[in-house]
């Protein structure tokens, strides 16, 4: 256990996120996590909804993290984790017979990357996405242009200082993206630590 990574806060969010999960993954089949990390969500994730397939990826450098927790958990539902860095592709496939994933889950993603990145993350996600599938999407975001806290503002700047490129997102700007590719916004759930769960789906239910 003691090489396995550790990131102590997958161990404080993962119920928060899992409780969005299984309302939103509930008729879901397969998902996609993008920045699978150190793989603790994954296999806390596929352990607890063992109706999907939970396909982990990552730039390479995570890769051996994430295969020491899948193979530690040893779930049937977690194949081997995929190479993905979403500015250079390229993107991975699902099982289903189109290719595309009917779910896909990123958690403290997007204030790391660049804004290039983000709008990448997005224009990736318009091939591989199915024509109802959902994204959730964890982490903090501004609204209005304004902070949600203080602590917000504190980890803005920490992230700033230690690369240029990062920053919290506006959520007006990164909804714009979503809407793009054809995603409308179905729920918007507090979490603890003044983050958010997002959560789209492609084609409205309603037409």
């Amino acid at each position: 256990m003691s090489e396995l990574p550790n990131a102590p806060s997958c161990e404080r969010n993962r119920d928060p996120i899992l409780a969005v999960l299984q309302r939103h993954f509930a008729d879901r089949r397969e998902v996609l996590e993008i920045g699978s990390g150190t793989g603790q969500h994954a296999v806390y994730f596929a352990g607890a909804m063992p109706w999907l397939r939970w396909q982990c990826s990552d730039r390479a450098e995570h890769l051996p993290g994430i295969a020491a927790w899948l193979e530690h958990a040893s779930l049937p539902n977690t194949p081997q984790a995929v190479e993905l860095d979403v500015a250079s592709g390229p993107w991975p496939r699902s099982s289903a017979s189109d290719g595309r994933f009917d779910a896909v889950f990123s958690a403290n993603t997007l204030h790391i990357m660049g804004w290039p990145q983000v709008q990448a993350f997005f224009a990736g996600l318009d091939d591989v996405l199915a024509s109802d599938a959902t994204l959730v999407v964890y982490g903090p975001f501004n609204y209005g242009g304004a902070y949600t806290s203080d602590s917000n503002r504190d980890f803005d700047g920490w992230l700033k200082a230690r690369d240029p490129q990062s920053a919290i997102r506006d959520f007006e700007a990164v909804d714009a993206l979503a809407q793009r590719i054809g995603l409308q916004l179905e729920d918007d759930v507090a979490m603890p630590a003044n983050n958010r769960c997002l959560v789209w789906r492609r084609g409205a239910r309603s037409g």
